[in-house]
């Protein structure tokens, strides 16, 4: 009897033990991300499933807005954001004081910025005193600035300028009169304008697609622009942090973005 119970007392612990280390070896860490719907959480849904083989449960959180993904992180409500490049973050971290950081060599994409318009096929058409929409964040406002220049629609006083805003356009020979918008909104407003400036994520949410319906694109892959992983200071070296960032940043992943987005988006690595 005292033999039998032993063994009993034996085989309940074994399993015991056994259950506890399957649930071990099944336990998830959760990494929560805020990220534009287009083409940001359409990427982390990619490479979702590889990383929940490595343990990590990637909880994707989708914001229409460029204001909230930071704010989110900045206060702990999320743990990382990928939706933003290098001069929108300074700008941001600025002029909220703010202290959400890049994490070092997570740029996954480009998307190049477009001009776009309901009203004309080609930038020849537009006309004197013509409306134009930009977005109204310094960074974004900037670089639309600069593509309008590189088309020769505008000079700045500073060409090489981020930062520049209307009051840096120091020769307008077509009059054009410009129009600051929230980002989203933009796609929205182009019947309204003659022509706007968009960024490839909300182009893509509107349908638009840039290799044709664009009518002028940045040329060339500026580093400057590419999107990354953000997070608080102290969440740069954690393992799941890092593991996103390889995940991202993989052979998978580039042929994914290749073969989905056509041009329209382009990867960083």
């Amino acid at each position: 009897m005292q033999w039998n119970r032993r063994n009993a007392l034996r085989a309940t612990t074994a399993a015991l033990a056994l259950g506890l280390a399957s649930l071990g070896a099944n336990a998830q860490t959760r990494l929560s991300i805020a990220a534009s719907p287009v083409p940001h959480a359409e990427i982390l849904e990619f490479v979702k499933p590889k990383l929940k083989a490595q343990g990590i449960d990637l909880d994707i959180r989708v914001f229409n807005d460029y204001v909230q993904p930071n704010l989110a992180v900045n206060d702990k409500e999320l743990d990382a954001n990928f939706f933003q490049h290098r001069p929108y973050l300074d700008a941001f971290n600025k002029d909220r004081k703010t202290d959400v950081v890049e994490v070092p060599n997570s740029a996954v994409h480009i998307e190049p910025f477009g001009i776009y318009s309901s009203k004309i096929k080609s930038l020849k058409e537009l006309k004197s005193g013509a409306l134009v929409a930009i977005p109204n964040d310094p960074s974004n406002s900037g670089r639309a600035l600069a593509l309008l220049a590189q088309q020769g629609l505008i000079k700045l006083k500073d060409p090489k300028s981020i930062q520049a805003t209307a009051l840096d356009v120091v020769d307008n020979p077509r009059k054009l009169r410009f129009r600051e918008l929230e980002a989203a909104q933009l796609p929205r407003a182009l019947p309204d304008v003659d022509i706007a400036l968009i960024n490839t994520n909300y182009a893509l949410e509107a349908k638009l697609n840039p290799g044709k319906d664009a009518l002028a694109l940045e040329s060339g892959v500026n580093s400057a622009y590419g999107n990354f992983i953000a997070v608080r200071k102290e969440r740069v070296n954690a393992p799941e942090v890092q593991k996103l960032v390889a995940a991202l940043r993989s052979a998978d992943t580039k042929k994914f973005i290749l073969d989905k987005y056509k041009g329209a988006v382009i990867p960083a690595f």
